[in-house]
């Protein structure tokens, strides 16, 4: 009879929704496939994904968020209005009320853009709350203690970190660059050194099957196949653990960098907190093979991955929502 208040989680690579009272009811990807001459959707999600890379002529696979912000503002409508249709919150008398999570360091004008789609898709009241803080408390940590908490929340577009102390950010760094970011480093690494090209959804697999960020932690192997550069055949090859260690390292090297310079800016009192509590991954990122140990080595603190790191900001959600009256006006946008 009534709308359900729902929490949205719009991630680069893939949308979670929570909605009050039922937990996760949807985990998709973020890809909508159109037809380019009419500009009809013809899938969204799973279906969507699947097409990418494989798609004829008129049929593109669009995935409308980028680096953490909308990049395709009627996409990315049409994705959320056929995800939230598809849960089947809206109540006979009265729409939801909509918490969206966004990266630390976004502009005034992409909040508006989240705020407008979310709106267009049937949204009553919208909320904007940083992502940080909302995988923080979704990974189990309380937030509004007069405690250090320091989170690294790895997404699809980008790594947001934060330390966070009395419900509020004290200090945060957002870059982007994160999982999609890695495929495309194993990507061109393959075209450099094998003259191979390859596709993202290979380049994925790669990540989640036998890479590794941490030197010596993994030993392992995968035939890969896709097409020779030179002579324009399909050809397949063996990667091995130690190669994407080596593809990775630049761009894991700058998420270290990132997370020091937000520990430099720490309030000495909450840095002696995070000794003690140590450092939480969140986000898709948080199940890249070896990055707590790196993390752990370059810090010199505790890390440890959240439980579940890639539902985190979802979770979160959940938690808000049971509190979203006491959220400060600020966050009604």
């Amino acid at each position: 009879m009534f709308a359900r208040d729902i929490g949205i989680d719009l991630g680069t690579a893939n949308v979670l929704i929570h909605v009050k009272g039922k937990g996760i009811v949807l985990d998709e990807p973020s890809v909508v496939a159109m037809d380019r001459n009419t500009g009809k959707v013809l899938e969204v999600g799973h279906a969507a994904r699947r097409m990418v890379g494989r798609t004829p002529g008129n049929i593109e696979a669009i995935r409308p968020l980028k680096d953490g912000v909308i990049a395709d503002f009627d996409v990315t409508e049409a994705m959320l209005r056929y995800f939230i249709e598809k849960i089947n919150v809206r109540g006979m008398f009265s729409k939801p009320r909509i918490l969206v999570c966004c990266p630390t360091n976004i502009t005034k004008v992409e909040q508006k853009a989240i705020k407008e789609a979310a709106e267009k898709s049937g949204g009553k009241k919208i909320y904007l709350e940083e992502e940080p803080k909302v995988a923080a408390v979704g990974a189990g940590m309380d937030i509004f203690q007069p405690s250090g908490n320091m989170v690294v929340d790895i997404g699809g577009g980008t790594t947001d970190i934060a330390v966070l102390s009395m419900g509020d950010i004290v200090t945060s760094e957002s870059i982007k660059l994160a999982g999609d970011k890695f495929d495309q480093e194993i990507l061109q690494y393959i075209k450099r050194k094998y003259k191979l090209l390859i596709g993202d959804r290979t380049a994925e697999d790669i990540k989640m099957n036998v890479a590794t960020v941490f030197p010596g932690n993994r030993d392992e192997s995968m035939d890969i196949r896709g097409r020779d550069l030179v002579s324009g055949l399909p050809r397949t090859i063996t990667v091995h653990s130690d190669e994407i260690e080596e593809a990775l390292r630049e761009s894991v090297s700058l998420i270290v960098q990132a997370t020091k310079t937000v520990l430099e800016a720490t309030p000495p009192e909450l840095s002696a907190d995070i000794i003690d509590r140590g450092v939480i991954i969140t986000g898709g990122g948080g199940l890249l093979n070896g990055i707590d140990q790196l993390l752990a080595e370059e810090l010199k603190v505790p890390v440890f991955i959240a439980e579940d790191p890639m539902s985190c900001v979802a979770e979160g959600t959940g938690i808000m929502l049971e509190n979203i009256d006491k959220l400060p006006k600020d966050k009604i946008v």
